[in-house]
């Protein structure tokens, strides 16, 4: 890795910096090897992230996390928060995001498992007030399982999701552009973002390194990563391309 540029370090008023920390095994439970972002609102259910991109979308959890969520103005945790981040996958990459939703409906939401109180705004108040007024949530929604069955009930919370994250979309825009990013380059900067950070995990990797942090940096012509510890000011500048 280089030095980035002097000319990125300046910063002329457009873009953001969000600091980032790697460990080779976290110990929050999952222990698993990766990054997080340092923000505020990153929950206890966020998993440190690697490169890895899956199979359908060319981008990883850890761009996304950056692109849709934090640049979009969105919260790392919460129902609410993460349709908003999914329609906004969805639009930059044309993926489909119900396997997504239903990946969460069925891990948390059909079993009451509610990691945040924002479920409520997934789905209409009757159900609502049915799984109130029960003892707990899990019983709650096991009667609203005996009910309506799991396939209403997951069409429901699917409707929830997206028509919230549709609703929140001129919101991310606006967040977006705050940062004076064009957000119409969303797709083209996320694809930067994934490059460089294949960049800086490799020379955590390859460095040996257990434990690093440093900040990454998007602006409209380009992204970068300038490493704070182990080799404070080691980093790497990429541009945003149209390719």
């Amino acid at each position: 890795m280089s030095r980035i540029p002097e000319a990125y370090e300046v910063s002329d008023g457009a873009g953001v910096t969000i600091p980032a920390q790697y460990a080779e095994s976290w110990e929050d439970g999952f222990g698993v090897r990766g990054w997080k972002l340092d923000l505020p609102g990153r929950g206890a259910d966020v998993i440190a992230a690697t490169p890895y991109t899956g199979e359908r979308i060319p981008t990883s959890v850890f761009v996304h996390d950056i692109v849709d969520h934090h640049l979009c103005g969105f919260a790392l945790s919460g129902y609410v928060d993460e349709a908003g981040a999914l329609i906004q996958l969805a639009e930059r990459t044309g993926s489909d995001p119900v396997a997504d939703f239903v990946q969460i409906i069925d891990e948390d939401l059909l079993p009451g498992l509610f990691e945040s109180d924002d479920w409520r705004e997934l789905l209409p108040d009757s159900l609502v007030a049915e799984v109130e007024a029960a003892p707990d949530a899990r019983s709650g929604m096991a009667r609203l399982r005996e009910l309506w069955g799991d396939g209403v009930l997951r069409a429901l919370w699917i409707a929830g999701f997206v028509e919230t994250g549709w609703g929140l979309a001129a919101r991310a825009r606006e967040a977006w552009e705050r940062h004076g990013l064009d957000y119409a380059r969303r797709a083209a900067t996320a694809r930067a973002l994934q490059r460089l950070f294949e960049r800086v995990d490799a020379t955590v990797l390859d460095q040996g390194w257990s434990r690093a942090r440093g900040v990454f940096r998007v602006a409209p012509a380009g992204v970068g990563f300038c490493f704070e510890e182990p080799a404070a000011g080691r980093g790497e500048y990429l541009p945003v391309t149209d390719d």
